[in-house]
């Protein structure tokens, strides 16, 4: 399935937003190669938000999401982000905090704990780790090198407590402390490392299964913050695609391959299966949706969406074969015939 043939013009996109206000759209005949059963539809759980990132399931099965609260898309109102929560059984949306230090990627880790991944544009800068039992939250890693970091953007947790996340800069007029756009790693013991720093402009970040292989996507748009775009100018995009890198016994981690890129492929989060299969959100607009990927890079299918899309995440237990993903407005959800990759905590 070649990407370059779902290339749409702008009047598709105008028509396809226009969906958003019906709470059920049917599965397109792109979702191929079995991702989807017969007859499934794309749900629309939310519809309100404002740019919506990073959903993350908690032990108890209910969905955090974040709702990113740009300045440049303020009217006369400046919010700090919220994080959302969805409970799958009252099918209740609520506000877990407010403001989120604009936080844009969420986890959860071993112990349960919610790791968030704050950005920039009025946001923390930072890593903090809330204890959904008592409201407290701690903050993890603010610096490095004795510097602010950039705009945390996307956070995985592995099974034995070691947290990894993306530092990239989309969006905030702060200054830019840190010579790369990097990619670190947070010890059990607190440390923090500066563990990739060719990944381009990193976004999503994932780990397999065997927790051997991280998977990073570069997307990048040539920007430090959208608004400096101006005077008509155009910026240069950088590199778009997935990189897989080798843990070492060390901690440390070696670049192994490009396992995809293509033309009208923009990544954002992403998530694996069980088997190790990449679900990553396309974040172009001429063709919104998740593309599935093999460990080895090869296109499974394509779950097409009615606008641009962020992030994704897969649930638990019974829900395990449940996608839930974030969109510019929405969190949609829809049944696959793939089961997310287990949780840290489970």
């Amino acid at each position: 399935m070649n990407m370059a043939k779902y290339l749409r013009s702008a009047g598709l996109l105008i028509a396809s937003l226009l969906l958003l206000n019906i709470f059920t759209v049917s599965a397109s005949a792109e979702m191929q190669n079995n991702v989807i059963p017969p007859g499934e539809k794309l749900e629309v759980i939310y519809n309100q938000g404002t740019h919506l990132e990073g959903p993350a399931v908690a032990p108890d099965g209910q969905v955090y999401f974040c709702d990113l609260t740009p300045s440049s898309l303020a009217k006369g109102v400046l919010f700090g982000g919220h994080i959302m929560k969805y409970d799958p059984k009252t099918k209740k949306i609520t506000v877990f905090r407010s403001p989120s230090g604009q936080a844009d990627g969420l986890a959860f880790d071993a112990v349960g704990r919610l790791i968030a991944a704050e950005a920039a544009d009025y946001g923390g800068r930072r890593i903090t780790a809330t204890d959904l039992e008592t409201g407290k939250a701690i903050i993890l890693a603010a610096e490095f090198d004795d510097q602010p970091l950039n705009s945390p953007n996307d956070v995985v947790t592995d099974n034995t407590g070691n947290i990894y996340f993306t530092d990239p800069r989309y969006f905030g007029k702060e200054a830019m402390n840190q010579a790369v756009q990097g990619v670190y790693r947070i010890d059990r013991d607190g440390k923090i490392s500066l563990i990739i720093g060719n990944a381009g402009k990193p976004n999503g970040i994932a780990l397999s299964p065997d927790q051997k292989t991280l998977y990073i996507d570069s997307n990048d748009n040539g920007l430090f913050d959208y608004r400096s775009s101006t005077a008509g100018l155009t910026p240069r995009r950088g590199f778009d695609g997935i990189l897989a890198y080798d843990l070492l016994e060390d901690g440390t981690a070696k670049f192994r391959e490009i396992i995809y890129q293509s033309p009208g492929f923009k990544p954002d989060g992403m998530r694996v299966d069980v088997a190790g299969n990449i679900f990553v959100a396309n974040y172009d607009p001429s063709h919104p949706g998740i593309l599935v990927l093999s460990p080895k890079g090869k296109e499974i299918g394509y779950i097409q969406t009615p606008e641009t899309t962020t992030n994704c995440e897969f649930g638990i237990g019974a829900e395990s074969n449940v996608l839930f993903i974030t969109s510019n407005k929405a969190l949609y959800k829809i049944v696959t015939t793939h089961q997310g990759e287990k949780k840290s905590y489970q």
